[in-house]
């Protein structure tokens, strides 16, 4: 199915795209921002799973950023809604095959850290997997990738150091540290809050690590950037919402725009 939906976007595109980039949860105006633009809503995709999370647009767009041949999903599939670990990942896969050859995950994240605010930018060195499950169990398929990559290096270094970089640039604050992921959909405890924190986390989110380590085994460089847009639970007196994660990330929207619309180039070049 994979090889079906690339030969399926292959004859909807004139140029072939080498970045790749994921929206996350109230994140999706990047795409926007692309020049001849072509949009291909994922239900037209064979075997493409669709977005039903809200904040998620559910369209694959292809077009050019700043002379960069992109393609950039706004919206992504996850766990909670009942998909596999396959079709998690179906987007990264596809977008391999195309030729991406360098990934960038945005999400949505709640702060651990305590030292984050609502509204910030933060870099992904690394993750921890509490989704209980990994999309490279079942047999190897070698065409995609070996059968146990190393993962020492899942957010690339140097991307990191180029993202950094811009960030100072852009005068937009970047803290750096852990994301970990968990299951969802209902929101963690202020005990496993204190549990993230104790094991080394400074995010929490429900997406982006099954889709880096599907990247990883395909030889892709990942680049994971959260968009802090609520403070995890029992941090602050408050309940948490799912409309504030929205709203944060419209109020964060044109400074992500501005950063990825600089850091792409780079990381194609």
């Amino acid at each position: 199915m994979i090889d079906e939906a690339t030969r399926y976007l292959e004859g909807h595109i004139t140029a072939k795209p080498t970045v790749g980039v994921v929206l996350g949860s109230g994140l999706g105006a990047f795409a926007d921002e692309l020049t001849e633009r072509v949009d291909i809503p994922y239900g037209e995709i064979p075997g493409w799973p669709g977005s039903t999370a809200i904040g998620h647009a559910g369209k694959l767009t292809f077009g050019q950023i700043e002379g960069v041949p992109a393609a950039v999903m706004a919206g992504r599939a996850h766990l909670y809604e009942g998909y596999t670990p396959a079709q998690v990942t179906y987007g990264v896969r596809v977008l391999g095959k195309l030729g991406v050859r360098s990934m960038v995950f945005t999400n949505a994240a709640g702060g651990i850290n305590l030292t984050l605010e609502r509204g910030g930018l933060f870099l992904i060195s690394d993750h921890i997997n509490l989704q209980g499950c990994n999309p490279l169990v079942g047999p190897n398929d070698e065409s995609l990738g070996t059968r146990f990559p190393d993962m020492s290096d899942a957010y690339c270094r140097a991307y990191r150091e180029i993202a950094k970089s811009v960030a100072a640039e852009l005068c937009i604050p970047m803290a750096e540290g852990v994301y970990a992921a968990m299951l969802g959909p209902s929101y963690e405890t202020p005990a496993e809050i204190r549990f993230l924190r104790a094991i080394g986390a400074d995010v929490v989110g429900m997406s982006t690590v099954l889709e880096v380590i599907a990247a990883n085994h395909m030889g892709i460089k990942s680049l994971g950037i959260s968009c802090v847009t609520n403070m995890a639970a029992g941090i602050l007196q408050q309940k948490i919402h799912h409309e504030e994660v929205l709203e944060t990330g419209a109020l964060v929207r044109d400074t992500l725009v501005r950063f990825l619309k600089a850091l792409l180039p780079r990381l194609a070049a």
